[in-house]
């Protein structure tokens, strides 16, 4: 397969190639009718040939399509968005500072403050417009969902880790894949807790054992063992026993580095996982020039084998078990119940490819997503410990001191609920997701503002994280961590009236059909959690500094920069950076005692 920066150079220069052999067949034909040009003038045709489309690409056609868009705004009674001022090179250095080693997403803040909740921008020869407007968002994502599609390039970026999936496919592949998964988050499926209770009665477990050790937990990792195995279950019918692995322990620990867990299977799948969606989410802020920072080879597709060598073995036995076993002898009713979602897979295609990209898509929803809800909401724990005691006396109310909860005592617990939407709202799975327009739309009026017109073929990003902060949507008390809005009077005022202003789950046709399931799992394993702990501090003393924010960041307005007390990452989901590592106590709940 040909490395990503020769392609790329292979597909820019090709047609310059062309035209100048073109352009060398023309002047043949012209001489051999008489027509004799000197040598300097036939190079210097030559040269230009070969050099009119870079100079069109990098100089002529962003202040021609600038004009023609205009042009066709103005006759539709509408304006291009306002453009951020800079080079290319400035305005995604500016993107990439504020993913890296900055606060996400600030970059785009700066300059919505600026231009406007919806502006655009240039990233080389693609154009991008990025809106926090909600009415806007729900034109891209559920109105005008035809006239959308994830698109060629961001497929482009993609492919080597997602393949085909159901997250990186439109048109009929899309509907393919939606409709093969959908079945599979029936209520009913979603709501056997069995998978759940034993892989949070077992991290729980370890976890128990790691604090009489007397070491903190580094709760990012430990939660993720906990829906990777939960999901790989529910997926597979088989867990891929993470948890073998053992808990992480703190470095500087006077514990021997053990091989065997560093290169445990699981282990290599998560970190090859990770770094997968990390490299596969800086394509995407590198624009269309990305394979020049992979010249030589695709840096995400290394990490897609990795998983794939994980994933082969689970499918490949399934497949044999299909095929050795007579249609007779399988235990499957009319909606699929017995049946695990790889073998619903098996049944709807024959090709192993489809089905391999499949799970890698659903794994990422699976895993990441609820990982990230439960990173945060200990998190904030942490720094809140009268909403632990709040949430230890519902628990206490509904579901009991020792008892495992019920999917009814889960649809009855307000409070809960409440604070797993508050999570979500300052602290979204995926905080920032784009569409390309098939098609000019013109997006309606805000007040005191002109219609925008936005072209055919743009890169539309929007983000969650930044318009779930806002203080015009939110109220005043916006960047404050308050489970209550979503219960009292605020609700009625900001979130009915205005629904998608809350939107974790994206919305329209792609919604993420896992979202019942994620909120099941999160709060299922809250509650068996807080019914064994309490006192959640962040381990200073071991919590790396390169997860602690800058001393000179400062509070800033529309941001939690400079109030976060860790470092927030974002590649596919949003993380802390470089894990948090959690102090607690293990305190059993009774009926007296809610703290």
């Amino acid at each position: 397969m040909v490395p990503p920066g020769p392609a790329l150079i292979f597909r820019l220069v090709l047609p310059q190639v062309l035209l100048a052999l073109c352009v060398y067949a023309i002047l043949g034909a012209l001489e051999n009718r008489g027509h004799v040009y000197p040598t300097i003038t036939r190079w210097m045709i030559y040269i230009g040939a070969f050099l009119a489309r870079p100079i069109w690409i990098l100089f002529l056609a962003r202040p021609c399509m600038t004009i023609l868009n205009a042009h066709k705004a103005a006759a539709k009674g509408a304006v291009l968005p306002p453009l951020v001022e800079g080079s290319s090179s400035e305005v995604l250095a500016s993107v990439m500072r504020s993913f890296g080693n900055g606060y996400i997403g600030e970059g785009y803040l700066e300059w919505a403050q600026k231009y406007g909740n919806t502006f655009m921008y240039q990233a080389y020869t693609e154009t991008r417009i990025l809106t926090l407007e909600p009415e806007y968002i729900k034109i891209i994502l559920a109105t005008r969902f035809n006239d959308f599609e994830k698109g060629l390039v961001n497929y482009q970026q993609l492919k080597s880790l997602l393949g085909a999936g159901v997250f990186n496919s439109d048109g009929e592949m899309w509907k393919f894949h939606r409709n093969m998964t959908r079945p599979f988050f029936s209520k009913t499926r979603i709501s056997d807790f069995d998978i759940f209770k034993r892989h949070a009665d077992d991290i729980i477990s370890a976890m128990k054992k790691r604090l009489a050790e007397g070491y903190p937990i580094e709760f990012q990792d430990a939660v993720g063992r906990f829906t990777l195995d939960s999901a790989t279950e529910f997926l597979f019918g088989k867990d891929v026993g993470s948890l073998g692995a053992g808990l992480q322990y703190p470095k500087g620990a006077p514990i021997e580095i053990d091989l065997s867990s560093f290169n445990h299977p699981s282990n290599l799948f998560v970190r090859a996982f990770t770094q997968g969606q990390a490299q596969a989410a800086l394509r995407g802020r590198r624009g269309d020039i990305w394979p020049l920072a992979e010249f030589w080879s695709d840096k995400v597709r290394i990490h897609r084998e990795e998983v794939d060598n994980f994933t082969n073995p689970i499918l490949e036995e399934r497949r044999k078990r299909h095929l050795t076993r007579s249609k007779a002898s399988v235990e499957i009713d009319e909606d699929g119940e017995g049946e695990t979602f790889l073998d619903h897979l098996i049944r709807s295609t024959d090709d192993d490819q489809t089905i391999r990209d499949e799970l890698v898509n659903i794994l990422v929803a699976g895993r990441d997503t609820t990982a990230s809800l439960l990173t945060f909401a200990i998190y904030v724990l942490t720094e809140r410990p009268e909403l632990t005691e709040r949430l230890r006396k519902e628990i206490l109310d509904f579901v009991g001191p020792n008892a495992c909860p019920t999917y009814k005592n889960i649809a009855d617990m307000k409070y809960l609920r409440a604070f797993l939407n508050e999570t979500l709202r300052l602290y979204p799975a995926v905080p920032f997701n784009s569409r390309y327009s098939k098609t000019s739309i013109i997006l309606p009026a805000k007040p005191g503002r002109p219609p925008l017109y936005i072209p055919a073929g743009v890169k539309c990003v929007y983000s969650v994280f930044l318009m779930h902060r806002r203080e015009d949507l939110w109220g005043p008390d916006a960047l404050e961590f308050d489970p209550d809005r979503f219960i009292d009077e605020r609700a009625q005022q900001y979130l009915t009236p205005n629904p998608f202003i809350f939107m974790p789950f994206n919305a329209g046709p792609r919604i993420c059909i896992g979202q019942q399931f994620a909120y099941n799992e999160a709060s299922y394993f809250l509650i068996r959690f807080l019914q064994s702990f309490t006192a959640f501090e962040i381990d200073w003393e071991v919590q790396p500094k390169s997860s602690r924010p800058p001393d000179e960041w400062i509070c800033t307005p529309g941001t939690t920069k400079g109030r976060e007390k860790v470092m927030l990452s974002s590649h596919l989901t949003v993380v802390v950076k470089d894990g948090l590592w959690v102090k607690m106590q293990e305190q059993e709940m009774n009926a007296n005692d809610t703290t």
